[in-house]
């Protein structure tokens, strides 16, 4: 598979070395050809804006400054965020909504998706928890601009 467009069933993007990815969703799972940072560039393109324009967007919705979560599919609420410095090919990107519990495990953390699958990840706990806190951030002003837009 070449391209990959991240949709509401997609839970995580985990590279395998710095040119392929695999990529999990509630059913199943993929290996694409790709850097996990390509295919989230690329579907940031797919759905109308670039890469930059997200993380300067989080920048001025958040003041986040690094490691930005990024807005994939706004209408969807799909919202992902890297595990590490997006200037290594080897970040992991998970989908926040997808999320049911994450805890710590020995030095590393552990996800629960909602569908019951469980992702082991090579970050601290405390860095785990940081991201997950700075992509509720984002949803939550994104939330707030939507309801703005009501009134």
């Amino acid at each position: 598979m070449e391209d990959y467009e991240i949709n509401s069933s997609t839970l995580a993007i985990i590279p395998i070395d710095e040119e392929t990815s695999r990529v999990y969703e509630e059913e199943e799972d993929y290996v694409i050809a790709k850097s996990s940072n390509s295919i989230i560039k690329e579907n940031c393109e797919f759905y109308g804006s670039s890469y930059q324009g997200r993380c300067v967007g989080t920048k001025n919705l958040t003041g986040i400054k690094a490691k930005f979560p990024i807005i994939i599919e706004e209408s969807r609420n799909i919202i992902f965020f890297p595990t590490s410095s997006t200037r290594t090919r080897q970040s992991s990107w998970i989908a926040l909504n997808k999320i049911k519990h994450y805890k710590k495990n020995n030095t590393h953390s552990q996800i629960l998706f909602k569908n019951d699958e469980l992702l082991n990840l090579d970050i601290s706990y405390y860095s785990l928890e940081n991201q997950i806190i700075r992509a509720t951030m984002l949803k939550s002003k994104l939330y707030e601009r939507k309801l703005q837009e009501k009134d």
